[in-house]
C-alpha cells in the first residue's frame, strides 16, 4: 500500500460517513417543508369551504343613460337574508340580481347605503341561505394570512390568498370622507373582488375588500369587520347611518408659530372656516368665515378630517363649544350640531 492509498482510505471513509449523515436531514427538512405547504393549504382549503357558501356575485342595474349593467361581490351575514356590500357596488341600482354559489338566481333589494364608509346592505328573497359572521378586527395582526373570496372579472367565487400587509390606513370614500382603521392585503383584488369578504385562517371574516392602487400590486384595501358591523347593524334598524352636521366649509392651514405660543397651542395646523352655511348649527354659534378651528370639546382639531372623525351619530342634539381663533382672541362658541341630511 503507499502512502497515498493508505491516506485515500480513511478519507473516502470520512466523505462516506458525512454524506450518510447529511443525507437523512435533508430528507427530513424537505417532508418539513412539504408539511408546512400541506398546513397553509389546508388553512385555506378549510377557509374556503366554510366562508365560500355564503359569497354571492351580484348583478346591478342602474337607471339613466350611459350607467348600464355592473356587478361586484358580496356576502350574506343574517339567516334570513342580508348581506353585505359596497355602497359603490349596489348604490344607486334600479333592480339587483344575486348568483348564489349553488347556482341559483335571485333577486334582491337595497335596504340601505352608507356611500361615506363606501358599504352597502342588500336583502335576498331566497330560502336556505348560508351565512358568515364578522369577526373581530381588532385582533388583526400585520403578517397573518388573509384570503379573499368573489367574482373579479365575472369569474365567481376566485379566492386568493395573501397576508395582511399593514393596519390603520386611512383612505378616501367617494363622497371625500376619510375612512380610517383600513387594512392593506397583498390578497390580489380586481374590478368585480369589491364587497367581497376578507377572511383570516381561523375563518373569520376581518374585512370588505373595497378597493385597490391601480399602477401597484400588491397593494389592496379593506375596511374593517367592526367598522362594517357597525355600519351594517345601523342601515338594517334604520336605512342609513347617522352622522352630525356642523354647517361649516374649510380646509387645512397652518397656524403662524408665534400665534402656536401666544396661545400655548400643542398642534401647528387647524381648519379655516372658507364658508358657514345660512341657518346652520355653525351660523346659530357665531362661526365666521376666515375663523380657525383648533378644537371640538375636548379633542384637537389639527384639520378638516379630525372635525369630521368626531361629527357622528352621537354629536347630533348635543351641545358641545367649538374653539376658535379670530384675529388675537381665543373664543368657545356653543353649537349643537344636527343631523346630516342626504339631498
Amino acid at each position: 500500500m503507499s502512502p497515498l492509498d493508505g491516506h485515500a482510505g480513511p478519507h473516502l471513509h470520512l466523505v462516506l460517513d458525512h454524506a450518510s449523515a447529511a443525507a437523512p436531514a435533508e430528507r427530513e427538512g424537505a417532508v418539513d417543508d412539504a408539511a408546512l405547504l400541506d398546513a397553509y393549504s389546508a388553512a385555506v382549503v378549510g377557509v374556503v369551504e366554510r366562508v365560500r357558501p355564503a359569497v354571492v356575485h351580484i348583478r346591478v342595474e342602474r337607471p339613466g343613460k350611459g350607467r348600464g349593467e355592473g356587478s361586484g361581490s358580496g356576502f350574506i351575514i343574517a339567516p334570513d337574508g342580508y348581506l353585505l356590500t359596497n355602497s359603490h357596488v349596489a348604490g344607486g341600482a334600479s333592480a339587483l340580481e344575486v348568483t348564489l354559489p349553488d347556482g341559483r338566481t335571485a333577486s334582491a333589494e337595497l335596504v340601505g347605503e352608507d356611500p361615506d364608509s363606501d358599504l352597502a346592505v342588500v336583502k335576498v328573497g331566497a330560502p336556505e341561505l348560508a351565512y358568515s359572521r364578522l369577526g373581530d378586527s381588532t385582533r388583526v395582526r400585520v403578517g397573518q394570512i388573509a384570503i379573499a373570496i368573489g367574482s373579479p372579472y365575472g369569474f365567481q367565487h376566485t379566492v386568493t390568498a395573501g397576508i395582511v400587509s399593514a393596519l390603520g390606513r386611512s383612505m378616501r370614500s367617494q363622497t371625500g370622507r376619510l375612512l380610517d382603521n383600513i387594512i392593506q392585503t397583498d390578497a390580489a383584488l380586481n374590478p368585480g373582488n369589491s364587497g367581497g369578504p376578507l377572511v383570516s385562517a381561523a375563518g373569520d371574516v376581518i374585512g370588505v375588500n373595497t378597493a385597490m392602487i391601480l399602477p401597484a400590486q400588491g397593494i389592496c384595501f379593506a375596511i374593517a369587520a367592526n367598522t362594517a358591523e357597525r355600519v351594517a347593524v345601523a342601515l338594517m334598524r334604520e336605512g342609513r347611518v347617522r352622522r352630525a352636521y356642523l354647517g361649516v366649509g374649510g380646509h387645512d392651514t397652518p397656524i403662524a408659530r408665534r400665534i402656536v405660543r401666544h396661545f400655548g397651542l400643542g398642534h401647528e395646523s387647524a381648519v379655516r372656516v372658507s364658508t358657514v352655511e345660512k341657518d346652520s348649527p355653525a351660523a346659530a354659534a357665531g362661526i365666521r368665515t376666515g375663523d380657525l378651528i383648533i378644537g371640538f370639546g375636548d379633542e384637537a382639531i389639527k384639520g378638516i378630517d379630525d372635525l369630521q372623525r368626531l361629527l357622528t351619530g352621537r354629536r347630533i342634539g348635543d351641545a358641545v363649544d367649538v374653539v376658535v381663533l379670530r384675529r388675537d382672541q381665543r373664543l368657545l362658541l356653543r353649537t349643537t350640531p344636527r343631523e346630516l341630511s342626504r339631498r
